[in-house]
C-alpha cells in the first residue's frame, strides 16, 4: 500500500512478496553492524515484516519500503514505529538500506519525507531516533535530517544517542526554511547587476 513519494523514492508497507529482496539487505552484516537485532535470515525478516504489518494495524505508521522510482528496486526501509525505551513507549524512527545505495543522500531523503509524513500526516508529538556514537553515517544523517540535541542512554544494554524531534521543532525548522528561500530570490522589484 502507498504511503508517500519523494523526488527519487516511493515509499509503501512492507508486504511478505518483500522478504526475498529485504533478507538480501537485511543478511549483510555490514548493512546490520550497529543493529541491535544483528544479522536477520528469511524467518527473522518474515518476523519483522510481521511486526510492521502489526505496527500499521496498531499505530497507522512503521517501518516502510523504500523502492527507488528510476529502477522499481526495493532498497531497503525507514519509517517510524513504537519502541520501548527506558520504560517509555517512543516514536522511533529507524532505516537500513542497501549497501550499494549508501552515500547517495538516499537515507537523508527517506528520514526527510518520513519526519514530514509523522509530523504533517500523523501529528505526531515528537520522534527519537536511537544510535550508537560510532555510527558516523547514521549521526550525519539524522543531524542533516534536523535533529541536533541528544541524551546518553541505555539501550538493550549499550550506550546510545538518543535524539529527539518535537513538532515544534519541525514547524520551526520549516519556517527557517522557508525563510531561507524567500531571502535567496531575487526580488523582481529590483534592478539585477
Amino acid at each position: 500500500m502507498y504511503v508517500f513519494q519523494t523526488k527519487r523514492l516511493i515509499v509503501t508497507q512492507l508486504s511478505h512478496q518483500d522478504i526475498p529482496a529485504l533478507t538480501e539487505i537485511l543478511s549483510d552484516p555490514e548493512v546490520m553492524r550497529y543493529s541491535v537485532r544483528g544479522v536477520c535470515d528469511e524467518e527473522a525478516t518474515r518476523k519483522f515484516i510481521g511486526w510492521c504489518q502489526e505496527c500499521y494495524a496498531s499505530h497507522g505508521m512503521g517501518p516502510w519500503a523504500l523502492t527507488e522510482k528510476r529502477s522499481g528496486k526495493l532498497f531497503g526501509f525507514c519509517g517510524i514505529g513504537p519502541e520501548l525505551v527506558g520504560g517509555v513507549e517512543e516514536i522511533n524512527l529507524g532505516y537500513r538500506l542497501a549497501r550499494r545505495y549508501w552515500n547517495q543522500g538516499l537515507a537523508t531523503e527517506a528520514v526527510k519525507g518520513v519526519l514530514r509524513y509523522a509530523f504533517d500526516q500523523k501529528q505526531c508529538e515528537s520522534v527519537v531516533v536511537i544510535i550508537e556514537p560510532d555510527h558516523a553515517a547514521s549521526v550525519r544523517v539524522t543531524e542533516k535530517a534536523g535533529f541536533s540535541c541528544y541524551t546518553m542512554q541505555e539501550f538493550h544494554k549499550k550506550r546510545v544517542r538518543l535524539y529527539r524531534m518535537t513538532n515544534e521543532d519541525w514547524r520551526l525548522r520549516l519556517h527557517d526554511e522557508l525563510a531561507v528561500v524567500r531571502n535567496q530570490r531575487p526580488n523582481p522589484g529590483r534592478a539585477q547587476g
